[in-house]
């Protein structure tokens, strides 16, 4: 590791921790050169995730866009912006651990599966955008499906 101060090349590891809840290793070192003290992180690279889209169109997964699409379907709802990050978080994990290409379909069903955990109602924009409604029939067709993919809930 080359010292901020002077460029050398040698240093020692002073101490070594876990930082970002297990996801790195926070070292402290010690230039021999200038005998400076310097912090590096260490993590692991991860794979680049490529969406292939409807157009047969490859880009790279970027979890900003999930995050966008989940915000504008629960607008003005009870959803807390700490909560749709919790889920892009999530479910980008869960989409790492499936290979280093998916479909924009496979995506989109995961968001639609934990926005129905998460909100009825944003789950319910948001199929409409994905599923491309085209007509009261296709909420309504939806909704029954909604409907019984859920426990009925008990009087108070």
């Amino acid at each position: 590791m080359r010292c901020p101060a002077c460029s050398s090349l040698e240093d020692k590891v002073v101490d070594s921790r876990l930082a970002d809840d297990g996801a790195a290793i926070r070292r402290r070192r010690e230039c021999l050169g200038c005998g400076r003290r310097f912090t590096t992180f260490e993590r692991v690279e991860e794979v680049a995730l490529l969406v292939v889209k409807r157009s047969g169109h490859r880009e790279p997964f970027d979890r900003a866009k999930i995050v966008e699409g989940m915000r504008a379907a629960a607008k003005n709802r009870p959803v807390t912006s700490q909560q749709l990050d919790a889920v892009a978080a999530e479910l980008e994990e869960s989409l790492r651990l499936q290979g280093p290409e998916l479909t924009s379909e496979q995506i989109g069903r995961r968001v639609l599966d934990r926005l129905r955990v998460l909100d009825e109602v944003a789950y319910l924009r948001f199929a409409s955008v994905y599923k491309g409604f085209e007509d009261v029939g296709d909420f309504e067709r939806e909704v029954g499906l909604l409907a019984k993919s859920t426990e009925p809930k008990r009087p108070s």
